[in-house]
This record gives C-alpha cells, sequence and structure tokens, in this order.
C-alpha cells in the first residue's frame, strides 16, 4: 500500500505565512501597517512562538525561492508584505497602470454559470487577480477544480474607466471584472 509523501515544509510555512501576512495577523499577534508591512524581527518572534521554528535564513530562502512570489522584503530587509490577496485592510500603494490589450484569469468550471452573469468579483479579497499569460491562469485555476481559463478584454474596460494595478510579483490587480469584458474558451 502506498503513502503519500508527507507536505513539503517550506510550502507548509508559505501557506502559514500568506494567512498571517494576508488575512489573520492578530492570530499570532502580529500588527501590520497601513500598507501591509510587518516588522521581520516582530514576525520571527511571533512565528517561534507559536511553533513555527523560522529564522531570518529560513524566511529569506522562502521570499526569494516562492514560485510565485509571494512576499516581498522591503529595500532594509527589516520589513515583510505579501505583494496582493489581502482579505485585512491595507494601502498597497500600487499606481495605476495601462493593461496589455488581454488578461487572463483562471477558474473552476463549476464558477462559469454564476461568472457569466455577474463577471469576476473580488471577493474577500481587495482585488481580482488576473495573469499576464493563460499557462499562469491555468495553473491557478487547477486548485480549484476543472480548469478554465477566461479572457479578459482589459485594454477594452480600461479605455472604459476601469483602474488596473500591477503587484511586484506581476499579477495584474482589478477592482472587478464585468461580464462583457470576458471571453471564454471556443
Amino acid at each position: 500500500m502506498a503513502t503519500s509523501a508527507a507536505p513539503d515544509p517550506l510550502r507548509r510555512l508559505s501557506k502559514f505565512l500568506s494567512l498571517v501576512l494576508r488575512h489573520e495577523p492578530q492570530s499570532i499577534g502580529l500588527a501590520l501597517d497601513a500598507a501591509g508591512w510587518a516588522d521581520v524581527d516582530d514576525l520571527l518572534h511571533r512565528l517561534n512562538q507559536h511553533g513555527h521554528a523560522v529564522d531570518r535564513a529560513l524566511l529569506d530562502k522562502l521570499v526569494a525561492d516562492s514560485d510565485k512570489q509571494r512576499f516581498a522584503l522591503s529595500p532594509d530587509g527589516r520589513r515583510i508584505r505579501a505583494n496582493q490577496g489581502h482579505s485585512v485592510q491595507v494601502e498597497l500603494g500600487y499606481t495605476p497602470e495601462t493593461p496589455p490589450e488581454q488578461l487572463f484569469h483562471g477558474t473552476a468550471t463549476r464558477h462559469l454559470a454564476s461568472i457569466r452573469t455577474e463577471g469576476l468579483r473580488r471577493g474577500e479579497r481587495h482585488h481580482v487577480h488576473l495573469s499576464p499569460d493563460a499557462d499562469t491562469a491555468r495553473r491557478v485555476g487547477q486548485r480549484h477544480g476543472s480548469p478554465v481559463v477566461l479572457t479578459v478584454l482589459a485594454g477594452e474596460m480600461h479605455r472604459h474607466g476601469h483602474q488596473f494595478f500591477r503587484s511586484d510579483n506581476g499579477v495584474w490587480l482589478t477592482e472587478s471584472v464585468p461580464p462583457q469584458f470576458l471571453q471564454e474558451p471556443a
């Protein structure tokens, strides 16, 4: 009988750090500033207090090796934050940018009916997340079930007054995507 391998410890830590820096800083007694930054020394202290053996070298490796570049360190290395995806109130300070003509959104096919009528909504997050390429969007959609990649007519949306932002890791962000700016695969 085959047994499944234990989850990668770095991946588990990355998910926990995402939870703390995006959604529940209070779960370990951490405070984020208005822009979502946390003091690295305070974060390390609180992670260790809550049973997560993390030192600065491990945190630096996690930030550097994250395939999705979920986290950013401040230029002086003394603060850390999640790049996007927050449900807690933060102001990330991104300036509006002109998006490419098309962006992509990966989702599960079971969500298509509501997307067709309501478009893409941010839910509990600050923004809808859009990918610059279909392959990335497909990987995102696979996390939620049988994937489908929607094409977002971002250039047209922008010309109609919708704002777009690009996070430090290249994810495009917008408040919502009305259904008329979405195309399904043929």
